[in-house]
């Protein structure tokens, strides 16, 4: 029989390029007389920004860490075992740069069993074991401490969370077993299904441990030794851990099925791996682990040797790496520093951006408009912001006073103005109307300022023609709701200079948003394929396709809304308007539907009324459609949505709008919540073989977010 180090030397193989974590055992006396103590710390010996994970020959360190720590206890040498990590970190889970290259089955079965008979070694030793979470903890690092007896967690905690369904997988060391049967079902769900459906929310050291995931809490500046003091005292019987009974009755059976009802609202069945998760939860109400187990290294497994892993593995790289270097940025060092910024305009657009630069720049902010009613409602809006924040205990009162001080007003733009450093405009989406604004703004800020625009979908290059120096002119366009939505497309005119590019580089950083640098071209990324693709539902329905069905047939994508969902949200009025602009850019392929604009006509905010709960469609809409007699199937309008998707990708990548096919989904996936499980789109369309029936061309390499051969 293989044991469990020969499997993992053998694993290890497949993972050349693993940074190996080390088991370090350290023996010390406990407080209060409780005895001698093992402590094994997870360190991969690289700085606090890079951490800490498991592959095989890590797994094989712990693995040997503990084979020492089980001869102590057996022999009576030692009266625990604690498990922790380095400063910062206590591990984050499994090694996904080999993960993605496993190319058989039986090699994933093998990554999922050597994590189980290696985790679950705690608990079997003959002594108490303790995990402390002294840092991010993650997916493998949070399960390695579900298997001890008891555990502690930091208060200064920043990140923890079993994010497995997020990437496309299962939390396969013992996550869909162990936490059920520590919390109840319905809390594992929250942590398991839920937040990571929610963009991979993450929860924070009191959240740890309100949810009972820990037994005790203690403050960051000494938590190891407050842990130490902890354990001793439950070592000697002075504290009693007491847990609540886990309710296995109709209780668990209801967590199941919310968790089913997420997933369903959230990927639509087009993702197998939270519906595999809930199976494998529903299953450990007998609370048999060895079931349990066995279960998650088939789902292991299987997600693994699957598209959605190597899509959702590719998506987490776009916004943890390239999201970092965003591809064709000038040089930072030619960034001017960025002291005072002006907003133009005081609606909400311009409002929640005044917000924004404010709390990220810590820098004065003034608002501008055309009278000062609106003035005044632009900065009562960002004041109000910050009150909320305040009730929350986001901010402190200090911190509130002085983010009030810095949001102010003015008519006036030549005094508001004269010292900014960035100026950006968010007024009506109109071009004689910005040119107007901008001249009027350069004419008084200094010679260094820069000029910004979040234009959706008009010509930066063409709103600064007029200038005198439209060298300093960029676009940034922010997506809506600001606050959330983390894209920042920045768009480089004709004449953009690249100290003028590196500054805005610099401010989006200082923002903390995901800058892509695009071309100046019609709509740029987003909102051009969101446009085509929504109108080419648009186009079926107005051709005779019943509403419901034109909506049903891109559930497959597991989108986060449907099309005339996310219509509603953006507003008929500006979809009518950015399909107009597109119309006129590329009569060809951009349809401007007359159903819509009756719609828009008709002061009408969607398709749908929601009286029900769910959307339903307004029988006011339905008298205003005027529909041919091509009636299409599901499958025929999701076949003729993708290829006019990949026909336009295509397109876009050919006039080189952005560098590559990996910026158009980071674009995507930061700022329209396109779906990790996807990859964004390009893998989806390779995938399907869409891209080279339509374009004669996969957009990826080769092996790119795709299943192995």
């Amino acid at each position: 029989m293989t044991t469990t180090e020969e499997l993992l030397r053998g694993a290890a193989e497949l993972f050349p390029d693993e940074v190996v974590t080390q088991a370090y055992v350290r023996h010390l006396d406990l407080p209060q007389g409780a005895g001698r103590f093992a402590l094994i710390t997870l360190d991969n010996g690289l700085d606090h920004t890079k951490p800490t994970t498991f592959g095989p020959a890590s797994l094989a360190n712990l693995n040997a860490a503990l084979d020492q720590v089980e001869k102590e206890a057996t022999e009576g040498e030692i009266v625990g075992v604690g498990v922790t990590g380095k400063p910062f970190i206590f591990a984050v889970g499994a090694d996904l740069k080999g993960v993605e290259l496993l190319k058989r089955h039986e090699d994933a079965l093998a990554i999922g069993k050597g994590g189980h008979d290696v985790f679950r070694r705690l608990a079997d030793l003959a002594v108490p074991t303790f995990a402390y979470y002294n840092g991010a903890a993650m997916g493998g690092g949070v399960e390695v401490g579900l298997h001890c007896s008891y555990r502690t967690v930091s208060a200064a905690l920043p990140a923890f969370s079993l994010p497995e369904v997020f990437l496309g997988l299962v939390p396969g060391w013992g996550g869909c077993t162990l936490l059920p049967n520590l919390i109840g079902a319905d809390r594992a769900v929250t942590v398991i299904i839920e937040n990571s459906l929610n963009q991979n929310r993450q929860l924070k050291g009191k959240q740890v441990y309100e949810l009972g995931i820990a037994d005790a809490i203690f403050e960051g500046a000494d938590f190891l030794e407050q842990s130490l003091i902890w354990t001793a005292s439950v070592l000697s019987g002075q504290t009693e851990v007491v847990r609540p009974d886990v309710d296995r009755g109709e209780a668990w059976d209801a967590a199941v099925e919310r968790g089913r009802a997420i997933a369903d609202s959230k990927v639509h069945e087009a993702a197998p791996a939270a519906y595999r998760a809930l199976d494998i939860i529903a299953a450990a109400k007998n609370g048999d682990l060895g079931q349990g187990f066995d279960s998650e290294d088939g789902a292991l497994a299987d997600l693994i040797m699957g598209g959605e892993l190597r899509s959702g593995i590719y998506a987490f790289n776009l916004v943890q790496k390239r999201a970092k270097r965003p591809a064709g940025a000038p040089d930072k060092s030619l960034a001017r520093p960025v002291s005072k910024v002006g907003v133009v305009g005081a609606g909400l657009m311009a409002s929640q951006l005044a917000l924004l630069f404010a709390r990220r720049l810590e820098v004065p902010v003034v608002l501008t408009d055309i009278d000062q009613e609106r003035v005044d409602k632009g900065v009562g809006y960002v004041h109000g912001e910050i009150d909320k924040l305040l009730l929350k205990g986001r901010l402190n009162q200090d911190k509130a006073n002085r983010l009030k001080a810095a949001v102010t007003g003015s008519l006036d733009k030549a005094a508001a103005f004269s010292d900014a450093d960035f100026v950006i405009e968010a007024v009506f989406e109109e071009m004689g109307v910005k040119q107007q604004v901008f001249a009027e703004v350069e004419a008084v800020v200094p010679e260094h300022a820069i000029l910004a625009t979040n234009t959706s979908s008009l010509s930066v290059s063409e709103m600064a023609a007029k200038l005198q120096h439209p060298e300093r002119v960029v676009g940034f366009h922010f997506f809506n709701p600001v606050a959330i939505l983390p894209l920042l497309e920045i768009v480089r005119g004709e004449k953009t200079d690249d100290a003028s590019l590196a500054t805005a580089f610099g401010v989006a950083k200082k923002l903390k948003k995901t800058a892509v640098l695009v071309k100046d071209a019609p709509a740029f990324v987003v909102n051009r394929i969101l446009t085509r693709f929504m109108g080419e539902i648009q186009n079926v329905i107005d051709e005779g396709t019943p509403v419901d069905v034109a909506e049903r047939a891109v559930e497959p994508l597991g989108l986060p809304m449907s099309p005339l969902v996310l219509l509603e949200l953006v507003g008929p009025a500006i979809g009518l308007h950015v399909s107009e602009t597109l119309h006129r850019a590329f009569p060809d392929r951009f349809t401007v539907s007359e159903n819509l604009r009756r719609v828009v006509e008709a002061g009408k905010r969607g398709f749908y009324v929601h009286d029900s709960g769910k959307p339903e469609l307004d029988p006011e809409v339905a008298a205003l459609l005027e529909q041919g007699d091509s009636v299409l199937t599901e499958e025929q309008v999701r076949t003729r949505v993708l290829d006019v998707v990949a026909q336009e990708i295509g397109l876009m990548l050919d006039e080189g709008v952005v560098a590559e096919a990996q910026d158009i989904d980071l674009c995507l996936i930061t700022g329209a919540g396109w779906p990790f499980h996807l990859g964004g789109i390009t893998p989806y369309l390779d995938r399907e073989g869409v891209s080279e029936r339509v374009v004669g061309r996969r957009f990826l390499a080769p092996g790119v977010a795709s299943v192995p051969a």
